[in-house]
């Protein structure tokens, strides 16, 4: 169900505490820390400590949690001190998703260029 912890769901288990991370920030809503496997310099991932599969999920079914997530990047990408950053939505496999839980990259720390990858 769409909000509720999957047992199954690595990001769930870092939410609860079960999983290690280098947590970065946490609110009520949300969770940042840092990438196991950075792409840049500053590579860190901000999730809903809430379940839901993707961003068109998330947008969907929890439009202010959605804007939570967003707003934390800019917050850690402030505590960071990144002047400019990407933020990156892979949804589903084809994009890259590999952990189905909704997941903002947050890429900084070095010239990120256009067109990606």
């Amino acid at each position: 169900m769409a909000g509720e912890p999957q047992s199954d769901c690595l990001f769930c288990k870092i939410v609860e505490g079960h999983v290690p991370a280098t947590i970065v920030r946490e609110t009520e809503t949300t969770l940042a820390f840092r990438d196991i496997n950075p792409q840049a310099p500053t590579h860190i991932l901000v999730i809903p400590k809430a379940h839901h599969q993707d961003a068109a999920a998330l947008a969907a079914e929890a439009p202010q949690l959605a804007a939570d997530v967003l707003r934390e990047t800019q917050a850690v990408a402030d505590l960071e001190k990144l002047e400019s950053y990407r933020t990156v939505f892979n949804t589903g496999s084809g994009a890259g998703q590999t952990v189905w839980h909704a997941h903002a990259h947050l890429l900084g720390g070095r010239g990120l260029h256009w067109p990606p990858g």
